[in-house]
């Protein structure tokens, strides 16, 4: 496939051939009977967060008008507003702590942290978890006048308070499984003709067994269907589920996918990884490594489970749209005044984005669990848990 995206600077063409060549090595170091590969999870996290040179971990701009993507987040101060609301009465029940994962540029814990203030709510601890050293500084730029705000490597032992973690699981390296005449097959990846190559496996029996799981139908699904096996984000929610079960709070998750009965649909034969270059999405995830954003849409179902089996409630689901206006998110635009256009119309245009069934209120799911507490009548009114 031939793709037309912005071309590069030289150094970010550099830093590119540079993780090329470290992916390249590690295959070669794996060489077999069947010539050297790597699974593509593992590619996949070399592309995102190979020191120095992964998309994560490098120096590029990621988010905004000159990053890649653009999140809820960045397009309005009310959709961490109505976060907010639903986290102040679970921090009334817990601890006044929140722990973020991936704060992007720091806006959703700025606008979190204002509207806790607003509330007259005291957040002792704001702590960030965040792999990406390019987003990290921004972060620390943006959050300098709050002092509570911290930054972790890693996972507490326990936690009680409020977690929050948007568009996370989306960029957890997945497994590709593709379903071959004989059976599913894990796709690796070698280099070809010295490019990237995808080249079929047999799967293990972890894999093998997970594939069972987590695929329902698998069995009548035709030849050549490829999908996604989740078992990074399955691994991340069961270590968040035991942190929460070790003290008391929520976690909530928002991105975007689908319940396991709608992810794995007859017509969604190429599975749903996708990648993303300043603004643009294309399918090929061995374009210009470490330059571009590689994702797949969540299996809830199987985050869900996999925080269940840990130790936490799975205690709500839904999309997008109905948790923002169970959490207020209308109300709080009302606030504003419409006859001041210039600062009442864009908001209402955003919420619509965030809301909107064509934009990002279907396709954007909301997941939430815990240990201890309950969520508001509003958010629990508006519960789909059936849905996964």
């Amino acid at each position: 496939m031939s793709l037309t995206l912005p071309v590069p600077d030289s150094d970010a063409l550099a830093a590119s051939h540079a993780l090329q060549h470290q992916i390249a090595a590690e295959i070669a170091q794996h060489d077999g009977p069947m010539g050297g590969a790597i699974p593509f999870s593992r590619f996949m996290e070399l592309a995102l967060y190979a020191p120095k040179l992964g998309y994560y971990s490098g120096g590029a701009a990621k988010l905004g008008k000159d990053g890649d993507f653009t999140t809820a987040p960045e397009i309005s101060s009310l959709f961490g507003a109505a976060l907010a609301q639903v986290a102040a009465p679970i921090i009334a029940q817990s601890s006044p702590n929140i722990l973020e994962f991936g704060a992007g540029t720091g806006k959703l814990a700025r606008d979190v942290l204002t509207a806790m203030a607003q509330q007259g709510v005291r957040i002792d601890s704001y702590a960030i978890i965040e792999l990406s050293g390019e987003l990290r500084a921004r972060q620390q730029e943006a959050l300098r006048d709050f002092p509570q705000v911290t930054w972790l490597d890693d996972f507490p032992a326990a936690f009680s308070g409020v977690v929050l973690a948007n568009e996370v699981l989306d960029a957890m390296p997945v497994q590709l499984v593709r379903k071959d005449a004989d059976g599913w097959r894990e796709l690796y990846v070698t280099v070809e003709d010295g490019a990237f190559a995808f080249t079929p496996r047999a799967p293990d029996a972890q894999l093998q067994q997970r594939i069972q799981t987590q695929i329902p139908d698998g069995e009548s699904l035709i030849e050549g269907y490829l999908t996604e096996v989740h078992a990074v984000g399955c691994g991340f929610m069961a270590t968040l589920a035991r942190m929460l079960a070790a003290g008391k709070g929520a976690a909530i998750l928002v991105d975007y996918g689908f319940p396991a009965h709608e992810y794995y649909l007859d017509q969604r034969i190429g599975g749903t990884l996708m990648c993303h270059y300043r603004h643009h999405s294309h399918p090929e995830p061995f374009y210009l490594p470490g330059l571009q954003d590689i994702t797949a849409h969540v299996d809830f179902t199987a985050m869900a489970l996999a925080a269940q089996d840990a130790g936490a409630d799975v205690l709500a689901y839904m999309n997008q749209a109905s948790f923002l206006l169970a959490a207020g998110i209308g109300e709080l635009l009302l606030k504003l005044d419409p006859a001041d256009p210039k600062r009442y119309l864009p908001q209402a245009s955003a919420v619509q984005m965030l809301v909107s069934p064509a934009e990002m209120g279907e396709l954007f799911k909301v997941l939430v669990v815990g240990h201890g507490v309950t969520l508001p009548a509003a958010v629990m009114a508006a519960d789909r848990t059936h849905r996964l």
